[in-house]
């Protein structure tokens, strides 16, 4: 390895990971040089990262094209503060955000049934909390050239919920649907934080119901992340790269015959299944 040309080395650097690069840097000298590589880190990068950096709403400056990838595996906002875009930092894929202002929410224009302000924890202006309805429903969309050919994603609703307000987003669970192309992934999930559908079910005594009406049985309740929100996931999909159509992500009310409150959503994040 050592009588090989530095951009050589870098070029079979290149067919790994970010995350093998770096690693590579540390464990032979004969590495570091080429894990610095602009060609390298190059790369890395998305195809269209310099179209990306156009649409963020604060200037990104870097020095080097490595310095660039760090500051891209930061959510950055973009497109006047609707999505946020990052790379992961182990693949170098593309991960989006969409802000629940860039979400069609059904009713989210009426202040009797939603109410739109600011949250600390928040990466966008605002959020929006419901403060009551009968029927529920989210959904967003983005265009599948946006993201990472041949890759497996995996979307997740964004939530938070108002313990102090919260009622009535536990007693049924809600449908969720992706859709690409001719691709639709169906799933049912929980609007309630470590409580199992089974402990669900057996208190409305639901469960058989919704066997007959669900082909696919996926049962999904909500993780809190490490910025403090919860997440829950809505359904997977892949994007091979040959599509340029829309991924439409949906979460809707069964039945929508109870009244619920209490729920703050702050976006659906799009990002690479590991």
């Amino acid at each position: 390895m050592e009588v090989l040309p530095e951009d050589c080395i870098a070029h079979i650097l290149s067919f790994g990971s970010p995350r093998d690069a770096c690693r590579s840097a540390v464990v032979a000298l004969v590495f570091r040089d080429a894990a610095e590589s602009e060609v390298l880190w190059d790369k890395f990068l998305p195809l269209d990262h310099q179209q990306i950096i156009s649409r963020c709403v604060c200037p990104v400056s870097y020095k080097s094209n490595k310095e660039l990838f760090f500051k891209l595996s930061t959510p950055l906002l973009i497109d006047g503060g609707l999505k946020t875009f990052s790379i992961d930092k182990a693949t170098g894929k593309k991960c989006y955000m969409l802000s629940a202002r860039g979400l069609y929410i059904a009713w989210s224009a009426n202040p009797l049934f939603w109410c739109w302000k600011p949250f600390a924890r928040s990466r966008f202006a605002e959020a929006v909390e419901l403060r009551m309805t009968s029927w529920l429903e989210i959904e967003g969309k983005i265009n599948s050239r946006l993201l990472s050919a041949n890759t497996h994603y995996g979307a997740y609703l964004i939530v938070e919920v108002a313990h102090n307000r919260a009622f009535g987003l536990d007693i049924l669970p809600f449908e969720v649907l992706i859709k690409l192309g001719e691709f639709q992934s169906r799933g049912t999930i929980i609007l309630s934080h470590k409580r199992s559908f089974e402990q669900v079910c057996r208190r409305n005594k639901v469960e058989e119901a919704l066997r007959l009406k669900f082909k696919e049985d996926i049962y999904r309740v909500s993780h809190e992340r490490k910025d403090g929100w919860l997440e829950i996931e809505l359904g997977e999909f892949y994007n091979d790269g040959t599509y340029d159509k829309q991924v439409k992500i949906s979460l809707k009310d069964i039945n929508g015959d109870h009244l619920k409150g209490g729920l703050v959503v702050e976006g659906i994040e799009i990002r690479p299944v590991k």
